[in-house]
């Protein structure tokens, strides 16, 4: 049986020189409102047929032999209702994995919420709501379960929901953005309150998408910075970095934050104690290009595992903490998932032969996922599975959901099994428990 993460009061043996945390996930998208055309919701459980195969799909994340796995839960199932609660499915789950030898990172909310929140997290409750339901799980796996991510990506979240109006609440401008922002951030910030009021050992797991901007077109230089600015902006509001020096204070003022909105983050402001990078090959690089009208485009060419290195640094010298890659993967045929597994797991040693605290790295997802496109789609959910996992899923006329092994099993099996000598050890000189006094 594996080791289980250590709890909070022994953080500095997470990131000690000889630690290093081998990491897997299922996807776990829950957008609940239904699409106006369609009527589809995206429920990657209950696409991927997880809700059913719980117990099947976490025999296969031990089969991996890691020591930890990011899960999220379905609040929306879990709290159906403003008064009800359903705690079946995260106390089957959780504990199945504990009892596996797998500490749960548990991501307790991905993207949507529970339908019965009007405004989703534009509600004016949301803050006090996302934290209850934060604390009440905390509460049933006390001493058990010390990992919990807040909010996977939030500015991602944000984008979504605030700019581009795909999601609840559906806001198509910049203003929009901004206050989604801060009601997520907000919230952020409430449930780690919360969570760390019902066991101080918890280590709140701070994940979001790490995209790099550029462009090689002068015209679009200022716009590929400010995008990249905004790519901290969830982590420097809940860290309270954001005051009237910060780069994006006017910015945040003129698209409809007020100054007392900010500093109510510099008076609750939260500590970082581990960041989790979501990033792919294929998603992370945002090239800034001129189309046809004199207007900036945006393109996203297949990047090389540099992606890793520059993030890794650019990410340690803002926050100065231990990192973990969160979600990596490549999309496609089986070679380029090796190559990039190959490549991705070099980078990270290369990055912690330079001393910078990278503790973890955890291919996402497990097994094939259910592209976005399915919701406002209506061909049907065997048509959009994305083959970025260690399985695949292969339909068959017995299993339409059928998974199947491949090779980067056996891989990563070897991978986990090296721990910390697979990937190279922090050097004492470099420790990063010194980010953590």
């Amino acid at each position: 049986m594996t080791q289980a993460l250590p709890p909070r009061s022994q953080l500095s043996r997470l990131t000690a020189p000889d630690a290093f945390w081998w990491s897997t996930g299922i996807e776990d998208t829950f957008i609940t409102a239904p699409h106006p055309v369609t009527g589809r919701t995206l429920d990657e459980y209950e696409l991927t047929g997880h809700y059913d195969r719980w117990s099947e799909d976490l025999s296969l994340v031990a089969e991996l032999g890691v020591p930890c796995a990011r899960y999220g839960v379905p609040w929306h199932r879990i709290q159906p209702g403003p008064k009800i609660w359903d705690w079946t499915f995260p106390d089957k789950t959780l504990q199945r994995l504990l009892d596996l030898g797998i500490a749960p990172q548990v991501d307790l909310v991905h993207y949507g919420l529970p339908s019965w929140i009007e405004g989703a997290f534009l509600h004016p409750d949301y803050p006090k709501l996302v934290s209850e339901y934060a604390a009440r799980l905390a509460e049933r796996f006390r001493g058990r379960i010390i990992w919990y991510t807040p909010l996977n990506e939030p500015r991602i979240t944000g984008w979504y929901c605030g700019r581009l109006g795909w999601w609840p609440p559906f806001r198509r401008s910049w203003s929009g953005f901004v206050a989604l922002m801060l009601a997520i951030a907000k919230g952020m910030v409430e449930t780690v309150k919360a969570l760390e009021s019902v066991d101080p050992e918890i280590v709140p797991f701070f994940v979001d998408a790490t995209d790099l901007f550029d462009t090689d077109d002068p015209a679009f230089a200022h716009e590929a910075r400010q995008r990249q600015k905004i790519v901290f902006l969830a982590l420097d509001l809940v860290s309270g970095r954001i005051d009237d020096h910060h780069p994006l204070w006017s910015w945040l003022l003129t698209n409809g934050a007020r100054e007392a909105d900010l500093a109510w983050f510099l008076d609750n402001a939260v500590a970082l104690p581990v960041i989790g990078m979501n990033l792919y090959p294929m998603f992370t690089q945002k090239k800034l290009l001129r189309d046809a009208g004199g207007r900036f485009r945006i393109r996203m060419p297949y990047a090389g595992a540099d992606l890793i290195t520059r993030l890794g640094r650019l990410y340690f010298e803002r926050y100065r903490v231990p990192l973990m890659i969160s979600e990596t993967a490549s999309m496609g045929p089986l070679r380029r998932r090796l190559d990039w597994l190959d490549a991705s797991v070099a980078a990270t040693r290369q990055l912690r032969d330079e001393g910078i605290p990278l503790v973890g790295y955890t291919w996402w997802p497990m097994f094939s996922l259910v592209t976005w496109a399915y919701r406002q789609g209506r061909r049907p959910v065997t048509e959009h599975l994305a083959r970025m996992g260690l399985w695949d899923i292969v339909p068959d006329e017995a299993d339409p959901l059928r998974r199947v092994r491949t090779p980067a099993v056996d891989i990563y099996q070897q991978l986990v099994r090296g721990g910390a000598e697979t990937i190279g050890m922090l050097s004492e000189a470099s420790s990063p428990t010194a980010a953590l006094r």
